[in-house]
C-alpha cells in the first residue's frame, strides 16, 4: 500500500488528512439495515489487483480512504500506538484508519472494492459503460442497464462531475434514450467522491462569434433543454446522491422522484454569490416542498444543507449512512426494478402529470430571467472574481 502515496508530500499529506478527517468519522446510523456485505475474499484480492493498473494518480484524500479501507478489512480497528505529531505521513494515515472506529472487516472490505470499482470504471473506455446492444458512446458519461435499471453516471471525477456544455447536451440524449429503453427505473448519480459540483464556470469562457448575448441565449436554450427532459421523464427517475451536490444538480432535486443520499453528501445553491437565480424549477418546488422561509435560506441566501437537513425540508427521501450507502441503495433499487413497468409508469402520469403545464412555464421564466442575469454587470464581475479567487 506504500505505493499509494508515492506523489504525496510528508506536511502536505498531513494537511490533507487533517482537512478531511470528518469524511471518516463513521456516522450515527439513521436507520436500521439489514443489507449483506457482498464483497467476498476473492473480489478484495482482484480489487487489490487492479489498484496497481489505475494510470491516474486518484487525489490525496483518496489514497487516504484506500489505505484506511484496506487496514480496516485486513487487521480490523486500529489496535496500533499513535505515531508522533513529526512523523506527518504515518500520523495522517493512523488517523484515517483510527477514524473508521467499530466499522466491521466485512463492511471495510466491500467499501475497499467499491472504491476501487469505482475507480477502474473511471477510467474504462466510456463504450464499455453502455447498454447492451448499443452503440452510442458518451464522453461525459457512463451508462448502462442491468436488472432493469438504466444507470447514468456523471463521469468527471477530476472535476467533482461539473457539467460542461458536452455533458448537458449527453444527459439530454441519455434521459431520452433511456425514457425509450426497456428498463423499469432510471438512476442519475456521480463517480468519484462529489456527485455534482454544478456548473463548470468554463462554460463562460468561450464566446461565439455573436459575442456576449449570442452566448446567454444559446446557453438559456441548452438549459431550457435540458430542464425539460426531466420535467417530461416518463419513468421513475431517482437520484443516488454519492457526495456534495452545488447549484443546477440541486435545483433539479425537486423533478426526480425519489432522492437517496449518502449522509456525508451536502446541498448548496450559490446563486446570489455568482449574481445569478434559481433554475430547475427550484423557484416553484422548493417553496413548496419545504415551505418560503427556508427556501429563500437556500436558493436567496446561499444557505448549505446537511444531508440529515435536506431530508427533514423534503428534499431529499432518506438518508444513508456512507460506510454501507451503495450496497443498501442498490439492493432496493434491484427490487424496485422488479415492480411492473408499465403500472409504475402510469402512475408517475397521474401524480406529475397535473403539474407539466405549469413546472414548463416556471422552466420558461427561470431561463428568462436567468439570461437576464447572465447578461448583467453583476453577474460578470461575480464570475470573474470567482476565477480570481481560484488563481491565487
Amino acid at each position: 500500500m506504500a505505493a499509494v502515496f508515492k506523489f504525496l508530500s510528508p506536511l502536505r499529506f498531513y494537511r490533507i488528512a487533517r482537512a478531511s478527517k470528518a469524511s471518516f468519522i463513521p456516522c450515527v446510523q439513521l436507520h436500521s439495515t439489514n443489507a449483506v456485505m457482498g464483497a467476498t475474499v476473492e473480489d478484495f484480492n482482484r480489487a487489490k489487483e487492479q489498484l496497481s493498473t489505475l494510470k491516474k494518480d486518484p487525489g490525496n484524500e483518496v489514497k487516504l480512504k484506500i489505505y484506511a479501507l484496506f487496514k480496516q478489512a485486513t487487521q480490523g480497528s486500529c489496535n496500533t500506538s499513535k505515531p508522533g505529531m513529526l512523523d506527518f505521513v504515518n500520523k495522517a494515515k493512523w488517523d484515517a484508519w483510527k477514524s473508521l472506529g467499530s466499522v466491521s472487516q466485512e463492511e471495510a472490505r466491500q467499501k475497499y472494492v467499491e472504491l476501487i470499482t469505482s475507480l477502474v470504471a473511471t477510467e474504462a473506455p466510456a463504450v464499455a459503460a453502455q447498454p447492451a446492444g448499443s452503440a452510442k458512446v458518451f464522453q461525459t458519461l457512463l451508462v448502462s442497464t442491468e436488472d432493469n435499471i438504466t444507470a447514468i453516471r456523471l463521469n468527471r471525477p477530476e472535476k467533482k462531475n461539473a457539467i460542461t456544455v458536452e455533458m448537458y447536451n449527453e444527459l439530454i440524449e441519455a434521459l431520452d434514450l433511456a425514457g425509450k429503453d426497456d428498463s423499469v427505473i432510471t438512476v442519475v448519480t456521480g463517480s468519484g467522491d462529489y456527485y455534482c459540483s454544478g456548473n463548470d464556470l468554463n462554460n463562460f469562457t468561450n464566446t461565439p462569434a455573436g459575442g456576449v448575448e449570442a452566448l446567454a441565449k444559446s446557453s438559456g436554450e441548452l438549459l431550457r433543454g435540458y430542464v425539460k427532459a426531466y420535467i417530461d421523464f416518463p419513468k421513475p427517475l431517482i437520484a443516488v446522491i454519492n457526495g456534495p451536490a452545488v447549484g443546477v444538480s440541486v435545483t433539479l432535486l425537486g423533478l426526480f422522484d425519489i432522492v437517496y443520499a449518502t449522509d456525508r453528501a451536502t446541498f448548496h445553491t450559490p446563486f446570489s454569490q455568482l449574481g445569478q437565480s434559481p433554475e430547475g424549477c427550484s423557484s416553484y418546488l422548493f417553496p413548496k416542498m419545504m415551505g418560503a422561509a427556508k427556501a429563500s435560506e437556500m436558493l436567496l441566501f446561499n444557505k448549505k444543507l446537511t444531508a440529515t437537513q435536506a431530508c427533514e425540508l423534503g428534499l431529499v427521501t432518506e438518508v444513508f449512512p456512507d460506510n454501507t450507502f451503495q450496497t443498501e441503495v442498490w439492493t432496493r433499487l434491484k427490487a424496485y426494478a422488479k415492480l411492473p413497468r408499465n403500472s409504475l409508469a402510469l402512475s408517475k402520469q397521474l401524480i406529475r402529470g397535473i403539474e407539466k403545464e405549469k413546472l414548463h412555464a416556471v422552466n420558461d421564466a427561470e431561463v428568462e430571467r436567468l439570461v437576464e442575469r447572465w447578461l448583467s454587470d453583476e453577474c460578470m464581475q461575480a464570475i470573474m472574481s470567482f476565477f480570481q479567487y481560484l488563481s491565487k
